[in-house]
């Protein structure tokens, strides 16, 4: 599982001791039993043991779904062995027979990997005091092996906090269930591993056909130094590059704020278009729209997106809501990215992305993370956010424009009962641009910046552009201020 490889630094040492725990339902048996199956040969088996947890014919029926499940590597390459009768039978021997059984095994046999499930069973047969002796001589025993031995139990955090088998391992690994809407979260913790540089945190796992597949967080991944990009590139979209100094800054992050409806969509498929006429690989990841949905809405603008997405110069990754979470939507983009070739990625929208992923307080290291690894791969990175139709626009999901070299303000006006679109440019870092306001329009051709507004003002207070006021009349009277206050008051 490259993943959970990631997570754990490489992966577990020969010779080492490692609890999986959690409660029940969160996906132990599964990942013991994939790691049976994917790590064995003919050379070294696997050797599952079970004490008083589900028979064997029941643990082999739930695995044919799974596709690591391989029905004749049973016996020759993956063995299970059921140890229910050594504990009942041997109380009084503090399951000497238990630690000869299975470190005999690991010692003759040299397995690649045993599994011991469930070790916490065996709490029931003797004192603590005495079951520490069996662990400390079990793993003793183990350590002087190639095997790497699993303890899997359904414990509790207070057990976790004092049981004797988590002072003595190596590794603990803490598998957990979480409840929440929109979709639920499974994800996994290594809360200790000896002598690595594991990743810290949580980390998104998902059960599939495949088995369990483990999605690192990318706050804790070296992103590495960025590529070396440099120029502008072209926005595609009709009069902005010329507010912009020439263009988007090469590599760089750029946000377009606005409100339903009033462009942020067209403009990142313009983006995109516009990199294809120069020959560059796209990643498009939408939340809302299918890649028909974007190849259909182009199409009525004039550029061939179809064709693009066929031959693989265009990457369409449509983000439904049943899988959305932010750490495999980052394994997906990264993925993308690995082969180097991706020139621009637009994510539409950033702040759906965030309310349907439920995880508001990560979100801006999250953010930072995300936009390091696409510049870190040579990406200029398009981003669109929503923003309320009326009144003022405030920043997306509690202030992440600061993570962005540009940030773009799309929004409805109202001009003489007139409702129409402005454009102005907020930010953008290292680099002079325009600090007017100019009309927006969505024509045949996409989106067109029009003139600048003259005469208006409140474009980043007001909840519609306003005319400044006349002059006063030399004969009005201000009423509620007194003399040399400049506070604004009636007037009369």
């Amino acid at each position: 599982m490259p993943g959970l490889d990631v997570v754990l630094g490489g992966g577990f040492e020969p010779g080492s001791v490692t609890v999986l725990a959690g409660a029940p339902g969160t996906g132990k048996t599964i990942l013991a039993q994939q790691m049976c199956f994917t790590d064995a040969t003919p050379q070294r088996r696997s050797v599952y043991y079970t004490t008083l947890s589900e028979p064997h014919t029941k643990l082999v029926r739930h695995l044919g779904s799974f596709d690591f499940f391989v029905p004749e590597a049973l016996g020759s390459q993956v063995e299970y062995l059921h140890l229910g009768d050594l504990v009942r039978d041997d109380q009084s021997g503090l399951m000497r027979s238990l630690v000869d059984e299975v470190a005999s095994k690991a010692l003759d046999e040299n397995p690649v990997l045993v599994v011991i499930d469930s070790a916490k069973a065996l709490r029931d047969f003797t004192a603590d005091r005495e079951l520490r002796m069996v662990f400390y001589d079990l793993i003793s025993r183990i350590a002087h092996t190639d095997s790497a031995l699993l303890l899997i139990g359904e414990y509790t955090p207070e057990e976790m906090a004092s049981g004797v088998e988590f002072a003595l391992a190596d590794a603990i690994i803490h598998l957990a269930y979480e409840p929440r809407e929109p979709i639920d979260r499974r994800w996994l913790r290594v809360v200790k591993m000896r002598g690595t540089n594991h990743l810290e945190g949580k980390h998104t796992f998902r059960i599939g056909p495949g088995g369990l597949e483990v999605f690192p967080r990318i706050e804790t991944l070296n992103t590495g130094p960025a590529t070396e990009v440099n120029g502008r590139i072209s926005s595609g979209i009709t009069g902005l590059d010329e507010l912009m100094g020439g263009g988007i800054g090469a590599a760089e992050a750029t946000v377009m704020l606005g409100p339903s409806g009033v462009g942020k969509t067209i403009s990142g498929l313009r983006f995109v278009a516009e990199g294809i006429t120069h020959n560059e690989r796209c990643l498009y990841v939408t939340f809302q729209d299918t890649a028909e949905q974007l190849v259909k809405m182009a199409a009525g603008f004039g550029w061939d997106l179809a064709s693009a997405s066929e031959n693989g110069q265009l990457l369409v990754h449509h983000v439904p809501l049943g899988e959305l979470d932010l750490d495999l939507l980052a394994a997906r983009i990264r993925q993308e990215l690995a082969g180097g070739t991706i020139r621009r990625v637009v994510i539409d929208s950033l702040a759906e992305m965030v309310f349907a992923a439920r995880e508001s307080d990560r979100f801006p290291a999250y953010a930072r993370s995300l936009t390091g690894i696409i510049r870190a791969a040579g990406a200029t990175l398009l981003v669109t956010s929503e923003t309320t139709i009326l009144g003022p626009s405030p920043e997306p999901i509690g202030g992440v424009s600061f993570l962005f070299h540009n940030v773009i303000l799309l929004r409805y006006i109202e001009m003489t009962s007139t409702t129409g679109r402005a454009l102005s440019i907020v930010k953008m870092r290292n680099s002079d641009h325009s600090k007017n306001v100019y009309a927006l329009a969505i024509d045949a051709d996409g989106v067109t910046v029009g003139h600048p507004l003259e005469g208006v003002s409140g474009v980043l207070g007001w909840s519609a552009l306003r005319t400044p006021p006349l002059l006063p009349n030399p004969s009005w009277r201000a009423v509620g201020c007194r003399d040399g206050d400049n506070r604004l008051g009636t007037v009369e």
